[in-house]
């Protein structure tokens, strides 16, 4: 059996990012049992990155089990186009209820990239559309180096990532580009507090030099994933923010993978103390389970659109299955659990011990920086910590090392070179202790070690 599923895999299977000669070292997955995966050889993984921050409270959660359960004895699915359904409304009643203040519409579509996709169609709309259409001019976008907003040809074209945008430049629009005001490897050779500095002002440069026509400006709060788990200094959110009020620009915010507890808070919007015009969530939506994502924003966008005397044409855009009731049922069994099972609540501790255990990592001389946001931490590797010299690429130390862990029971990711953790929100500290201990065993095979891990952990 699992031979035959393999060859299936390798004639038909073609996966996400993924060149076809590495297929072989996938796991196949067969079931989940709480904070585990287990594969087709009954082997048991710790799911140390909750299935890419979606797998909220690990797999077969009863709750949400019967949630859906109970969903599907009624209606599997209705469109939302002409016609509403009760667990939609239900859901963007409590995703309201949730939201930094003054988001107050809830748009449903399938994906992150979806949700990102709906979040710059409506801005772009709303522009030619308010006043008139006085403010036409607005039609392009201000985003970061190191972006992802996923690979719809909307979304990869406000990302910042040279690979993943390379093959389909020509289908791409333009987008306004500043340098992330929190680079780890400054060009320039600079210390980090000039880094942040310079790169400070000359996204500011770019969007007063702009103003008349930037639409919108575009930011993952807190943490751009994709781009190398790269974290945000204190008040970085609320100076885009003020600049974005201070030229007029719409304000996006891309929480598919921080959203939903991650950051520590519900939201990392409300942790940074930011309001933004547009909220995107994904991921952590219906804990997993089912494709849904949602793009939440405030009473004045909406009026353009469909209400109120400035309204002209309506939205024009919409997923099959959005607002689907079985993932409505998910995501609501969701924030039911948010709110009686005290998630929120039992995060400092996780996070605080998440930082202790990673602390561990100083002894290896290939750690360059861990960098840690919430409950996820990336750890870049590299061929020199001081000088933070890249290894070459064709030696994949951290596809490598995320093999390794697996030897150790568990299943974690990389970016490149660096780790990724993002474990159950529900992990408890004990697993993250195993988490850590499989990804430092990890590391010592790969890369190696010059001092021996401390007796103190």
């Amino acid at each position: 059996q699992t031979t035959l599923l393999r060859e299936w895999d390798e004639a038909h299977l073609w996966h996400p990012f993924t060149a076809h000669e590495r297929q072989a070292e996938a796991l196949m997955i067969v079931a989940g049992d709480g904070h585990y995966l287990v594969d087709v050889d009954g082997n048991r993984y710790l799911d140390g990155v909750a299935s890419l921050s979606s797998s909220l409270f690990g797999h077969r959660r009863p709750e949400i089990d019967a949630a859906i359960s109970a969903q599907l004895s009624r209606v599997a699915h209705a469109t939302l186009f002409s016609n509403t359904t009760d667990q939609a409304v239900r859901l963007a009643h409590r995703l309201v209820g949730i939201a930094p203040e003054g988001l107050t519409r809830v748009f449903f579509s399938d994906t992150a990239a979806g949700a990102v996709e709906a979040a710059l169609k409506m801005a772009y709309q709303y522009w030619q559309q308010a006043d008139e259409g006085r403010h036409s001019s607005r039609q392009v976008f201000l985003t970061l180096e190191n972006a992802y907003h996923g690979d719809t040809i909307g979304a990869l074209s406000l990302g910042g990532i040279e690979q993943f945008q390379k093959p389909y430049k020509k289908l791409l629009f333009s987008t306004l580009y500043a340098h992330s005001s929190y680079c780890y490897r400054c060009p320039n050779g600079y210390t980090r507090d000039r880094c942040v500095s310079d790169c400070m002002k000359e996204l500011e440069q770019v969007a007063y030099d702009n103003a008349g026509r930037i639409a919108g400006i575009v930011v993952e709060p807190g943490l751009q994933m994709a781009g190398g788990m790269i974290t945000q200094p204190d008040g970085y959110l609320a100076k885009i923010h003020d600049m974005a009020d201070k030229i007029g620009a719409l304000l996006i915010h891309d929480e598919s993978m921080v959203g939903f507890g991650r950051s520590g808070t519900m939201f990392a919007s409300q942790q940074l103390g930011v309001t933004p015009d547009f909220l995107c969530l994904a991921n952590g939506l219906t804990a997993g389970y089912l494709p849904m994502a949602a793009t939440l924003t405030s009473e004045k966008i909406f009026q353009v659109f469909n209400g109120g005397a400035d309204a002209e044409e309506p939205f024009y855009h919409g997923d099959q299955f959005a607002g689907n009731s079985l993932a409505a049922a998910a995501a609501l069994a969701t924030l039911d659990l948010f709110e009686d099972a005290g998630i929120l609540e039992a995060l400092p501790a996780k996070i605080t011990r998440l930082e202790r255990e990673l602390g561990r990592l100083g002894q290896f001389p290939c750690v360059g920086e861990v960098r840690q946001f919430g409950l996820a931490a990336g750890i870049e590797l590299v061929a020199d910590a001081e000088s933070k010299t890249p290894y070459p690429r064709e030696e994949r130390r951290g596809a490598r090392t995320v093999m390794a862990a697996r030897a150790h029971g568990v299943f974690v990711s990389a970016v490149g070179d660096i780790i990724v953790l993002m474990p159950p929100l529900t992990i408890e500290e004990d697993e993250i202790k195993l988490l850590v201990d499989a990804v430092v065993e990890g590391i010592r095979e790969v890369c190696g070690s010059e001092e021996e891990e401390s007796d103190e952990s």
